[in-house]
């Protein structure tokens, strides 16, 4: 029922920018903390940013701070990623998370709920 879709991932040139969408359906934002995660082929699991249900909270990992801009749209169920100044070793499958909790937590263990991924490559 609770079903978690990312899309906007493609191939983009170093500098370049995307912007991801993950959407919602058999939840609300309201009852989580939504995520951004992404995994290397080989690599394990990273966190790359977080944000509250009410949008007030943000969180970034350390390799995409200043770079990415997480936010979220409650009347369309929607979380977004804004990527910026894209670099080869963020080339990754990027998936969304939900995580209900009260406090952001980093540990993909943590997370209920993932979709299925969206590629992001970009070339040097």
């Amino acid at each position: 029922q609770v079903q978690l879709v990312e899309v906007g991932g493609g191939l983009v040139q170093a500098g370049g920018s995307l912007r991801l969408s993950c959407a919602a359906s058999g939840l609300t934002l309201r009852s989580y903390f939504m995520g951004w995660f992404r995994q290397a082929p080989g690599n394990e699991r990273e966190f790359v940013s977080a944000i509250s249900w009410n949008g007030r909270n943000t969180y970034y990992g350390d390799s995409v701070k200043g770079r990415f801009t997480i936010s979220r749209d409650l009347a369309k169920n929607m979380v977004y990623l804004q990527m910026n100044s894209l670099k080869p070793e963020d080339s990754a499958v990027y998936y969304c998370a939900a995580d209900r909790s009260p406090t952001l937590r980093l540990g993909e263990s943590y997370y209920d709920y993932w979709g299925q991924g969206t590629q992001v490559t970009v070339s040097s």
